[in-house]
């Protein structure tokens, strides 16, 4: 089982550079993003976010935290798409365009809080959207450097080589370090149900005094 993260962790590391960097370039673009939001957006989106914190600090019934497996099958769902993306040749570039957008949410995500609310959406963000995405940003990574080493894989061995050697072992090696990752997600997706939202608690009512 360690076979798989010795690899990756060791053999590909411009796959690893390379991922990243597209990743915060999804996060520098999606900031970007709110900016670009016409006025009336910009309201609309101030109106939901204040209903939203005044939801959470009074406990509204707005304000439903979603359910454990809902928030694993969020993650799952992600990270089921880079494996199968992962499979074929073809996929690749839907792995690369995964990674981006994933960026994307999460930038676009914190610079909508800053931007309302400065360092007090600066402080939400650093409790409700950090904390798991410093795990499941890096498990996500990991997965996409996996699926793009396999499919690479793919493309020299059957296209460039015309070779047509025995597949399970790297199937095997690149399966094994998903479900890994998935056990990882399905982890943190535990702290995300049932932490978060008692640290957004914490610190929604500091927004509150805003005027919300």
């Amino acid at each position: 089982m360690l076979q798989p993260f010795r690899h990756t962790l060791k053999d590909q590391t411009p796959l690893y550079v390379f991922v990243a960097a597209l990743f915060l370039m999804g996060v520098v673009f999606g900031a970007l993003m709110v900016n670009a939001l016409s006025l009336e957006q910009q309201q609309d989106l101030s109106r939901y976010l204040g209903n939203f914190f005044v939801s959470v600090n009074e406990g509204g019934e707005s304000f439903q935290p979603m359910a454990y497996w809902e928030v694993a099958g969020v993650h799952l769902k992600w990270l089921g798409l880079i494996w199968l993306l992962g499979l074929s040749v073809i996929g690749l570039p839907g792995i690369l365009v995964l990674d981006f957008l994933k960026g994307v949410l999460i930038g676009f995500t914190v610079g909508c809080l800053v931007g309302q609310y400065t360092w007090k959406g600066l402080l939400f963000a650093l409790v409700s959207v950090a904390p798991h995405n410093l795990i499941v940003i890096p498990a996500l990574v990991i997965s996409s450097v996996a699926a793009i080493g396999f499919s690479l894989g793919i493309i020299r061995s059957r296209v460039l080589l015309h070779r047509t050697g025995n597949a399970a072992k790297p199937f095997l090696s690149y399966t094994g370090l998903t479900i890994a990752m998935a056990a990882v997600l399905l982890a943190v997706s535990s702290f995300e149900t049932w932490i978060t939202p008692t640290m957004m608690s914490w610190v929604t009512p500091m927004i509150g005094q805003s005027g919300l």
